[in-house]
């Protein structure tokens, strides 16, 4: 696909966005299941089923947009889900386990955050002021996980990881 304006590339970038947001919706739920911290386990689980919500508010922006909800494959979050599997295949100690599993939903987080930041003001440069309220919301959301993530490491997971 070659892009031609600012417009088809933001569009680009949506449809990005909404394969790293069903690769992650389709990956949470293994890595809940491979968490030993029930608390991390249980933010992994609502961290799936926001992950749900967000693919499907981008679905909507999309539509709106004559996006394909489907048009694009991310390759960088192919590549952070499956760094998240080779850490866990390495680690046997369950708290050691977790710490590695908080740091891959971190890399996805941070991720997931600089594509929004950047689509946030993208909209607004387009003038999609409603485009602009949904895709803060989530990256609102999304700085909300990172920073649950990381209190479940420091309060819990990295002292029982020592």
């Amino acid at each position: 696909m070659t892009v031609k304006d600012f417009r088809e590339l933001y569009l680009a970038e949506l449809e990005e966005l909404r394969s790293v947001e069903a690769q992650m919706a389709a990956h949470l739920g293994t890595l809940a299941g491979q968490a030993t911290n029930p608390t991390l386990s249980q933010e992994i689980e609502a961290h799936q089923a926001r992950t749900v919500d967000h693919r499907d508010r981008l679905d909507a922006l999309l539509e709106a947009h004559g996006g394909r909800p489907n048009g694009h494959d991310d390759a960088a979050m192919h590549a952070i889900i499956d760094e998240s599997g080779k850490w866990v295949g390495m680690i046997a100690n369950g708290a050691l386990k977790d710490a590695a599993l908080i740091a891959s939903l971190q890399r996805m987080e941070h991720y997931e955050i600089s594509v929004f930041g950047t689509l946030v003001h993208w909209a607004r440069t387009l003038g999609h002021d409603e485009d602009a309220q949904v895709l803060s919301a989530i990256l609102d959301e999304d700085k909300q996980t990172d920073a649950r993530l990381s209190a479940i490491a420091d309060e819990t997971v990295n002292p029982a990881a020592l």
